[in-house]
């Protein structure tokens, strides 16, 4: 599922147009017909009312449209105009007089509007919006978002920045966003992710000729995930599944390093080695049977330096590695992970205390020698000397994993996964994932997926993807407020095994 600019879409449209010919008319009504078929879905019956607040430009056409064929249809639907009549851009002035035709009519919006729809349509901007929301426009949201009613916002909700996902004033709380052609990065970055709901994106139309940009992002989809497990051999052994190697917990910390152990395990790794300090050796044995735990030098509860040469024999043979979840910090810790970075070979993830002995010194990261996945949150990427604007999210992630080589899961709310040059935006996930823990349970996934020979990003994005939609399952059960990372690990299983049919 791609991902567009607004400029780019607006190019799209117009090479659809002027150079394959396609109506404009023709492409307004199918995006009209979409709408439609998304408002029948939460009509409760044929009486309930379906009003449709539309604009003067081609996002207000859409709406006139689709009120038409809601009226045609026999349901009862009320169409009200923001702006002038003279002002309606020539497209949506032809469904005016369609729907005319049809024995309905528009209507000037006052906010002193009664009535009881059961479902608003927002279509009073497309995007082509910027800015704040004014006069009648801001007074329009307001009056939808204290509704009551189920709202459905054509292409994007209005009052949300269309490119950065700003809302400068107030904008329209949808919960559900139908936009055509492909996503537009404003539905992607907060706030406006937070404002469009369920994003439902549909096609009207336009042929592949006429994608005459490429997209910033592809949205992560099942089959992206299904591609890392394809059916086993029934000759195969646990070596043709990855060997991976895991550098994780201190004292007061082993929670951590016993949860990325798991999560690895269930993401399907022929074998997981976990290396823990000595101190805490014992208590790591005795949680965990199917990883192989070992002990390694320590000091005051957490790795001590001395460890580098036993992590160097281990790592021969080793397919992937974790360095962090639980690590603590310390000189020790610090000096250790920097220093791996300058000989370790195989495909390394670093997350969570390994992070934060990377932005002591953040310049190292470019000579590391593996490839690198780094899994930081938005505080941590600050600190690894990146701080993106509110709205640039995406742009400042696809540069800080372009001018340090490496790959970049930059975890929160869709979650952002880039190599500089493929990009993906995670579709999963709920905020009962927001409890420690879970951050460690994805990079066990990651890490398995890393020791299967699946690329750096083709492995993070389905890593992101799998684990959301665990945390998904998870939340469906106990819900958002008691689920448990340890929850996660429980529906691995659950959202694996039917991607082994794909």
């Amino acid at each position: 599922m791609n991902v567009y600019l607004p400029e780019d879409m607006k190019a799209i449209d117009r090479a659809a147009i002027e150079k394959l010919g396609i109506s404009s008319v023709l492409l307004m009504e199918n995006a009209a017909r979409a709408l439609a078929e998304t408002a029948c879905e939460h009509l409760q019956d044929r009486k309930t009312e379906t009003w449709f607040l539309c604009g003067t430009g081609n996002n207000g056409g859409d709406g006139i449209a689709a009120a038409r064929f809601l009226l045609e249809a026999g349901y009862p639907v009320r169409c009200f105009l923001l702006g002038r009549e003279e002002a309606l851009s020539p497209d949506a002035s032809e469904m005016l007089r369609r729907l005319r035709d049809s024995w309905g009519d528009i209507e000037p919006f006052t906010p002193e509007l009664k009535g009881s729809p059961g479902v608003i349509v927002d279509a009073m901007f497309g995007f082509s919006f910027h800015g704040a929301l004014r006069g009648e426009y801001l007074e329009a949201a307001r009056w939808i978002n204290r509704s009551g009613a189920f709202v459905i916002a054509c292409d994007l909700p209005s009052g949300v920045d269309p490119r950065t996902g700003k809302v400068e004033s107030e904008a329209v709380r949808a919960d559900c966003t139908v936009t055509m052609t492909g996503f537009k990065t404003g539905l992607l970055l907060a706030p406006g992710s937070e404002y469009a709901g369920r994003v439902e994106v549909v096609s009207i139309g336009i042929p592949e000729a006429a994608l005459v940009r490429k997209p910033v992002a592809k949205v992560t989809q099942i089959q992206d995930a299904a591609a890392c497990y394809p059916r086993r051999p029934r000759n195969s052994h646990k070596g043709n599944y990855g060997k991976v190697l895991l550098l994780c917990g201190s004292e007061g910390f082993t929670g951590a390093a016993a949860l990325a152990a798991k999560a690895a395990l269930r993401a399907g790794s022929g074998l997981v080695y976990l290396g823990v300090p000595r101190s805490v050796y014992p208590i790591l044995a005795s949680k965990l049977d199917e990883a192989v735990v070992f002990p390694l030098a320590d000091r005051e509860g957490h790795f001590s330096r001395d460890a580098l040469p036993e992590i160097a024999k281990r790592l021969d043979g080793m397919d992937a590695c974790l360095i962090g979840p639980g690590l603590g910090r310390s000189w020790d810790v610090q000096t250790m992970v920097r220093e791996m970075m300058t000989w370790i070979q195989c495909p390394t993830v670093v997350d969570a205390d390994g992070l934060n002995a990377l932005a002591e010194e953040p310049e190292e990261i470019r000579r590391a020698y593996a490839p690198l996945v780094l899994t930081p949150h938005d505080g941590e990427l600050s600190r690894l000397g990146a701080a993106p604007e509110p709205g640039a999210r995406l742009e400042g992630a696809k540069i800080f994993a372009k001018t340090h080589d490496v790959t970049l899961l930059l975890k929160g709310f869709r979650t952002i996964i880039t190599d500089g040059t493929q990009t993906y935006v995670n579709p999963t996930g709920n905020p009962g994932m927001a409890v420690g823990g879970s951050g460690d349970v994805l990079s066990g996934i990651l890490v398995s997926l890393l020791g299967r020979g699946i690329s750096p990003v083709q492995a993070s994005a389905a890593a992101a993807w799998i684990h959301g939609a665990a945390g998904d399952l998870a939340a469906s059960e106990f819900g958002e407020a008691s689920m448990l990372p340890t929850d996660l690990i429980t529906k691995i299983p659950d959202v694996i095994r039917p991607l082994e049919t794909i």
